[in-house]
């Protein structure tokens, strides 16, 4: 996934020969052509069907020094490494990629980038602040605002998706099905000392007098509904009969600082949904108090959080799903802590469904490193684990498509692991 200098796109090397030949129209009909079909150029490698050179452009309105690509198949904190290469005597700055055509991920560009790295940065908002979109790209993905949080703001970033990526069609509303019902309640925490939203999806035909519901339970509760299209993936999966009917909840993380201290391995929070969400959510739907039919899950640190929670209360929580969960963390330094908790104690009756992304390698952190070592010590205790890596990175683009897959792994029909 690392740039050759020597790699350079067929349709680069054509408009460097025109330009050579003295072309005065080349480069205008490079540019006409690259706006017309957008950003970036993707072409087929001769003899390798795996694989696509993937190019990255920049067009220079006269005042550019660098280029970097921020993201996509770059190693998060090598800026230095990822920058553009500049035509001299154009306005055209490149990097070309040889990537595996099942892609999909985001990416933004920084022009006259900083170049700091990651430990030497101070001010992480003035270091970003030269990052944007790609302009010659029309496919962006949206993180929306949270009105509730006063400070938060909208997210942007450029998609690639190379032609093998796959298509999943489970997040895609579909007419003439019956949907779910979502409704919001506001929810008061003695012990965690403050209040949230709390959203119950409810499936189509709910009734309380059917056998008591299974319990999906997420954490990061906004962005499984507003990014992630939960509620509509299980409508279409329950459309199709994948998976049984049951009632999911959504948890608010509230603001970035607040989710931080909850979801790393922090009983208080065990505490709170034993003691006060969970006999709350009995009290008012009909809900099943066995944990085999009860998972909890999340991205990131939620995902942390998930494992921690059903590893403290078994007896509540026999499911796990984990999206590109932070299992690097560990207090006061002790990293890889929960893994090693695991690894010391007694098997519990949980069962995992595990995902990470190949993108998901950092100068700092290695995320697919420690999803593949925990994967290996819940096998060798004797877990059930389902895992699967995506050729994408830590970001919702993906953990959006690939929900679905991690449902039907502990709900419905068995995916095989790796």
């Amino acid at each position: 996934m690392t740039a050759d200098p020597s790699l350079l796109s067929p349709r680069l090397a054509q408009l460097q020969q025109e330009l050579e030949e003295g072309s005065s129209y080349a480069l205008q009909s490079f540019w006409e052509e690259v706006t017309k079909q957008g950003t970036p150029l993707i072409e087929p490698l001769p003899n390798d069907s795996l694989h696509s050179l993937v190019t990255f452009l920049w067009k220079d309105a006269g005042n550019t020094q660098n280029v970097v690509l921020i993201g996509g198949p770059t190693r998060w904190g090598e800026f230095t490494h990822n920058q553009l290469q500049h035509v001299p005597h154009t306005d055209l700055w490149f990097k070309t990629y040889r990537l595996r055509s099942d892609m999909c991920t985001t990416y933004r560009l920084s022009p006259n980038d900083a170049l700091t790295g990651l430990k030497e940065t101070k001010d992480w908002k003035a270091r970003t602040a030269t990052f944007q979109l790609d302009p010659l790209n029309p496919q962006i993905f949206v993180y929306p605002k949270d009105e509730d949080i006063a400070d938060d703001e909208e997210y942007q970033a450029s998609i690639l998706t190379l032609p093998q990526a796959p298509r999943h069609y489970w997040r895609q509303r579909r007419h003439g099905i019956a949907k779910g019902t979502v409704e919001m309640h506001r929810f008061r925490s003695a012990l965690l000392a403050n209040e949230r939203r709390i959203w119950v999806y409810t499936p189509p035909g709910y009734t309380a007098s059917s056998t008591p519901y299974g319990v999906l339970l997420l954490l990061d509760g906004f962005c499984y509904l507003h990014v992630i299209p939960t509620p509509t993936i299980l409508d279409n999966l329950l459309s199709e009969k994948q998976i049984p009917p049951l009632i999911t909840v959504f948890i608010d993380s509230l603001d970035a600082q607040t989710r931080l201290h909850e979801m790393r391995c922090n009983p208080t929070f065990v505490h709170f949904l034993r003691q006060e969400l969970l006999p709350w959510l009995r009290e008012r739907y009909h809900v099943t108090s066995d944990s085999a039919r009860t998972t909890i899950g999340g991205v990131s640190a939620g995902g942390l959080a998930a494992a921690f929670v059903a590893f403290q209360a078994a007896d509540l929580f026999g499911n796990i799903l984990s999206q590109s969960g932070s299992f690097w963390w560990g207090p006061e330094k002790e990293e890889e802590w929960l893994t090693t908790q695991y690894a010391a104690s007694e098997k519990r009756p949980l069962r995992f469904a595990l995902e990470v992304g190949l993108l998901e390698r950092a100068t700092t952190v290695d995320q697919v490193v420690v999803n593949r070592r925990l994967r290996d010590v819940l096998r060798t205790k004797g877990y059930d684990v389902h895992y699967a890596e995506y050729n994408g990175g830590h970001d919702y683009l993906t953990w959006r498509e690939s929900m679905a897959d991690r449902l039907l792994a502990l709900m419905g029909k068995s995916l095989s692991g790796k």
